[in-house]
């Protein structure tokens, strides 16, 4: 036991002894750990303070080349002002002195005009001592003239006047008359010259428009496809165009009779594109008028176009441009409207520009003189003045306006250009064989024939055919049933008795035709 404790005790001194040399040797561990920290503080402040100042020398040697920088630029501006500053008061003295030199000059001219001045009321005033003198020398003389004759100076004042006004009227008088006959005689001469001139200037045309056209074809098989089975295309085709086709034993040749040269063309071009496709029934006539109908519209328009371009007239209205094109499918007295109005615009050009107006402007009234008598809806209205309002609406100038509604006299002209364009229509429709009167006269007949009908509720077109001595009348068969039918054929025969004049008889026929259309889709 006593070994053992012994040994227990030498073991704890053992270990307080290890425990003792383990701490010194961490303590010696602890202080050059503590002094190589220190060390290297050291080392990494100096470097620091280093660092630090060199930083700070680069900042304050940009900070002074900026400094120097600015300044420089700061004087480079201070000195281009300071220039200006002295070029301009180098300027304002030069200025200065010469406004000096002028002042100078005024006041050496106010000198002299005061001298002048001075001189003028002088002058003036022994002007006005001379008159005072010679007044009173001139009421002495007066004086004693009033009692030599025994008159007093407004008594002699009067009686020198009256004489004086009777040889003047007498004198001018004869001068006037003189004048007046030089004249008549000069403006005679001149006007026969200038129509003379614009006469022969202008070449023209001189065929007669007419109410036929012919269908030239290939070989006359053709005539049995248009005619079809038992007639019913031709039917179709001038129920649809409104115009007589007439096949007769003409060699190559189908004539289309019509009063109106827009369904003529429609019914020819209607015919050459069906017998070039070559297939020929109701149906497909329908389809073929329709597109034609739509073609010569567009075609009116292009003619309208071709012609401001051919005349030189621009700026035209659209709607006006459109109406010159449907001049080309209507005459006047047989004579073709749109040629007719060309050439009265020819001729006003050439008048305007022999008399040294404008002939542009003539040139434009001219062809637009009777631009009324193809609108297209029906007025109670001369076609001059319907053709001036026509032309207001469309924003025409005031002087072809008037030249427009004037050229028949029915308002009065307040222009040159309106009796160029009065005496250009006549000598355009007045040469011989440029128009026929009959025709004119017919067409009206035969137009005022299909308006008739029109007038009765139900119908939805109508064709005078046969020259005007049969009436096709077309009805909407919703609102005219079988019955009506004869009755309004009945009506429209009488109406026509008692309104109009004309030879021989007139056939009114209905036709009332019932579709019923569906789609399979």
């Amino acid at each position: 036991m006593g070994e053992s404790l012994y040994i227990i005790i030498a073991g704890l001194v053992g270990l307080g002894v290890g425990a003792l040399l383990v701490g010194l040797f961490m303590k010696g561990n602890n202080k050059k750990i503590e002094e190589d920290a220190k060390e290297k503080a050291k080392i990494i402040l100096r470097e620091a303070e280093m660092n630090a100042e060199s930083v700070k020398k680069d900042r304050i040697l940009e900070a002074k080349e900026k400094y120097l920088r600015l300044k420089s630029e700061f004087e480079e501006e201070v000195n281009k002002k300071k220039n200006i500053i002295i070029t301009n008061e180098n300027k304002l003295k030069q200025k200065e002195q010469s406004l000096n030199k002028e002042l100078e000059q005024i006041k050496r001219k106010e000198a002299e005009l005061d001298s002048k001045k001075e001189n003028l009321n002088a002058q003036l005033h022994a002007v006005q001592v001379k008159k005072d003198e010679l007044d009173r020398v001139t009421n002495q003389r007066i004086s004693d003239l009033e009692k030599i004759a025994n008159l007093t100076r407004d008594e002699a004042k009067d009686q020198l006047i009256e004489m004086l006004k009777d040889e003047a009227n007498t004198k001018a008088s004869s001068h006037i008359k003189d004048i007046l006959d030089q004249a008549k005689l000069s403006a005679t001469k001149q006007a026969k010259k200038i129509v003379l001139d614009t006469i022969q200037r202008t070449a023209t045309e001189h065929a007669i428009e007419n109410c036929v056209s012919v269908f030239n074809i290939e070989s006359d098989d053709i005539k049995g496809k248009i005619i079809g089975r038992e007639g019913r295309n031709i039917r179709a085709l001038e129920a649809a165009t409104g115009v007589e086709i007439v096949v007769d034993d003409t060699p190559e040749a189908i004539i289309i009779s019509g009063f109106d040269p827009v369904r003529r063309e429609i019914a020819r071009l209607s015919l050459h594109r069906l017998v070039q496709d070559g297939r020929i029934h109701p149906a497909r006539i329908e389809e073929v008028v329709a597109k034609t109908e739509k073609n010569i519209e567009e075609e009116i328009v292009e003619i309208g176009e071709r012609t401001c371009i051919e005349l030189g007239i621009h700026g035209l209205h659209p709607e006006l441009i459109r109406m010159v094109g449907r001049m080309r499918f209507r005459s006047s007295y047989g004579q073709n409207l749109l040629q007719h109005s060309k050439e009265v615009a020819r001729l006003c050009a050439t008048m305007a520009a022999e008399m040294g107006l404008n002939a542009k402007m003539a040139k434009r009234a001219g062809l637009l003189h009777d631009i009324g008598k193809v609108y297209p809806e029906e007025a109670e209205l001369p076609h001059a003045i319907l053709g001036m309002e026509l032309a207001k609406k469309y924003k025409e100038h005031p002087e072809v306006c008037n030249a427009i509604g004037a050229h028949h006299d029915e308002i009065e002209m307040t222009s040159m250009i309106s009796p160029i364009v009065q005496a250009s229509d006549a000598i355009s429709g007045s040469r011989p064989g440029a128009r026929r009167e009959i025709m004119d006269s017919y067409i009206k007949r035969l137009k005022d024939l299909e308006d008739l009908a029109l007038s009765f509720d139900g119908v939805n077109k109508c064709f005078a055919m046969q020259a005007g001595r049969e009436l096709r009348v077309l009805v909407d068969a919703d609102n005219v049933n079988d019955q009506t039918a004869g009755q309004l054929s009945f009506d429209i025969s009488q109406k026509i008795e008692k309104e109009m004049q004309y030879p021989g008889q007139i056939k009114i026929t209905v036709i009332r035709e019932m579709r019923s259309v569906s789609y399979a889709k």
